[in-house]
C-alpha cells in the first residue's frame, strides 16, 4: 500500500499532464500537471466526459476531433499507443499546442479497460516568457497581450522586407482584426475588450513557429510576419489561426463569440512598410466585407 502511494504522488507530481479515462470517456484520474497546463482543477474534471466541451482537442488544421478523429477514442478503439501534436483549449479561453501519447488500458483478461493520455506544452513558453521580459526593458512589448508593440512591429517588417530585397526571401504578412470589438466594449465594458484582446493574442502567439513574430498594430489590429511559405500556404496559414481563434472563449463573458478577419498578402521585392501593410489592410477590409470570421489573400483559400 505504500508502494501505491509512493507511485501516485510521483505520478501526480510530474511536469507533464496526465489524465486516465474510462471506456465512456469520463475523466477518473488527472494530475497536477494536468491542472497546470489546462487550467481546470482535479475537482472541476473528475467525473466529466472529455467530449463534453472540456479540452476541445483541435490538430493543427482547425478540425475539432471530440467526435471524429480523439486519440484517446482511437487507442481504446484499437488498443495502439497514438502520438500527435494538438491545440487543447485552456480555462482562460486561449489554445495551448501540446504533444500528445494516448496509451490504452488493459484489465485482467486483456480487455481496454481505458486509456490514459499524457501531454506536454510545447510553446517553449519559459524562453517566450525570459525574451518577453528583455524586450519589455526596452519598452518593445506591448504590456496588455505580450505581443510586440507597434514600434517593435514596424522594426520586424523593415528587417525582413531588408530580406526580402536583398536575398528574395519569402515574406508573408497576415493583418489580424478582430470582429465586431466595439460592440464587445459598449456591451460588456472595456475590461472584457481587454480580456479579448488578450485571448486572442495568446491563441495567435502559440500557434506561430519559431522564427514567425506577433505584433498588436494597435487597438484590435495584430499583424502576423510568417517566413518560407508561398502564396496558397500562406491563406492556409491565415485559415488555421482564423480557426484557432474562433475556437476559443472568454471566461469572463460566457458565450461570447470572438472571432478575427484576416487579410493576407506575400511582399514584394519593391515593398515598403506602408505598402505591404496597406495592401494586407484592404485585403482584411474585404474579408469583413465578406461576412467577417474568414481570411483574404493574394492566393484563394
Amino acid at each position: 500500500m505504500q508502494e501505491d502511494g509512493l507511485f501516485k504522488e510521483l505520478i501526480d507530481n510530474l511536469g507533464e499532464g496526465i489524465y486516465i479515462l474510462d471506456r465512456s470517456r469520463r475523466i477518473t484520474y488527472w494530475n497536477r500537471g494536468a491542472e497546470r497546463l489546462t487550467g481546470y482543477s482535479r475537482d472541476e474534471v473528475l467525473g466529466r466526459n472529455c467530449a463534453g466541451g472540456l479540452l476541445q482537442h483541435m490538430d493543427p488544421n482547425g478540425r475539432l476531433l471530440c467526435n471524429d478523429g480523439c486519440p484517446m477514442e482511437a487507442t481504446m478503439r484499437d488498443g495502439r499507443e497514438k502520438v500527435a501534436e494538438l491545440f487543447l483549449h485552456h480555462k482562460q479561453g486561449h489554445r495551448v499546442p501540446i504533444t500528445v501519447r494516448a496509451i490504452p488500458i488493459r484489465g485482467i483478461a486483456g480487455e481496454i479497460v481505458g486509456a490514459v493520455e499524457v501531454f506536454n506544452d510545447i510553446s517553449g513558453q519559459v524562453l517566450a516568457a525570459e525574451r518577453i521580459r528583455e524586450l519589455e526593458a526596452l519598452s518593445l512589448i506591448d504590456p496588455l497581450t505580450g505581443a510586440g508593440n507597434r514600434r517593435y512591429s514596424e522594426i520586424q517588417l523593415t528587417s525582413r522586407l531588408a530580406e526580402k530585397k536583398r536575398y528574395g526571401l519569402p515574406v508573408g504578412l497576415l493583418f489580424v482584426d478582430v470582429d465586431r470589438f466595439k460592440s464587445v466594449n459598449d456591451r460588456h465594458g472595456h475590461a472584457a475588450g481587454d480580456e479579448v484582446l488578450r485571448v486572442v493574442g495568446k491563441t495567435l502567439a502559440n500557434a506561430l513557429r519559431g522564427g514567425d513574430f506577433l505584433g498588436r498594430w494597435g487597438g484590435e489590429e495584430f499583424v502576423v510576419l510568417v517566413g518560407g511559405l508561398e502564396k496558397q500556404r500562406l491563406t492556409e496559414a491565415g485559415g488555421r489561426l482564423r480557426a484557432l481563434v474562433a475556437s476559443s472563449s472568454v471566461p469572463a463573458v460566457p458565450g461570447l463569440e470572438v472571432t478575427v478577419s484576416i487579410g493576407v498578402t506575400e511582399a514584394r521585392s519593391d515593398d515598403t512598410v506602408a505598402s505591404v501593410v496597406a495592401r494586407a489592410d484592404a485585403l482584411m477590409y474585404e474579408a469583413k466585407k465578406r461576412g467577417r470570421d474568414r481570411v483574404v489573400g493574394d492566393a484563394p483559400i
